[in-house]
């Protein structure tokens, strides 16, 4: 594994993962508590797990506001935070959610599924954290996202629930960069697209990617990590790809 220093941010910046068993979330993770700048770095799954070296494990609910609200103010009472990843999703799952190919297939459980995971979770941890980012300094709050939840880019159809999830994932993400420029001039909010990793989230939609652009999750959470170490402000409100080109909402 290659090292990770992100330069922009301060020595000592302190860092949480929300999601952090999943495959790209343990390798942010990794690759942060591997940072010799690095400073705290707290790791949230939901269920107790050994975090990597360097790492503080935390648990919490994501369907949970009362979980999550403990979380955060347990993770804060350690300082303001630099950095805030929610590497958190569901694309899908068993018969509550599957992509649909066809408006026919479409469901309300697989719509309060999708939501439930992809954008209330992520919006209840920003409820809850983004008070506590740190200001005069740079300072992100990143949730990955999906080119799929881009309505200016959908060419292909299909994937109602988990699309409409995305999209309102990415609204957002522009509404709290809005408010962040009023409250914390510092801070930056953005959507992440890590491009297709080799998890169980994709396992089932792998067959048509080809083989260098399917990444492990070593490999998207280091190019994540390049596009956040680039962020400012004036980036606020946006969705990245891994490559750092900008997806039209």
């Amino acid at each position: 594994m290659s090292a990770t220093t992100l330069a922009s941010f301060p020595d000592g910046y302190r860092t949480c993962v929300f999601g952090a068993t999943g495959g790209i979330g343990r390798a942010f993770v990794e690759r942060i508590a591997g940072d010799p700048r690095a400073g705290a770095v707290h790791a949230g799954a939901r269920r107790a797990f050994d975090p990597p070296e360097g790492a503080a494990a935390f648990a919490f609910d994501l369907e949970s506001e009362d979980s999550i609200a403990a979380a955060c103010a347990r993770v804060a009472a350690d300082g303001p935070l630099h950095l805030v990843v929610v590497a958190t999703g569901v694309l899908h799952d068993g018969a509550a959610l599957s992509p649909e190919k066809t408006w026919r297939a479409q469901s309300p459980e697989a719509f309060a599924r999708a939501f439930a995971i992809n954008t209330t979770g992520p919006a209840l941890i920003a409820k809850h954290m983004l008070g506590h980012l740190a200001k005069g300094e740079k300072a992100v709050f990143a949730a990955l996202s999906a080119r799929v939840g881009s309505i200016s880019d959908n060419r292909l159809g299909g994937w109602h629930a988990y699309r409409a999830s995305k999209a309102a994932l990415n609204m957002l993400i522009r509404t709290f960069a809005i408010e962040l420029a009023q409250r914390n001039r510092t801070a930056c909010a953005a959507a992440l697209h890590p491009g297709t990793v080799d998890t169980a989230l994709s396992q089932p939609f792998q067959s048509g990617v080809r083989a260098e652009r399917l990444f492990t999750p070593q490999q998207s959470a280091g190019h994540l990590l390049d596009v956040i170490d680039t962020l400012t402000p004036a980036q606020s409100g946006k969705l990245f790809a891994w490559d750092g080109a900008e997806v039209p909402f």
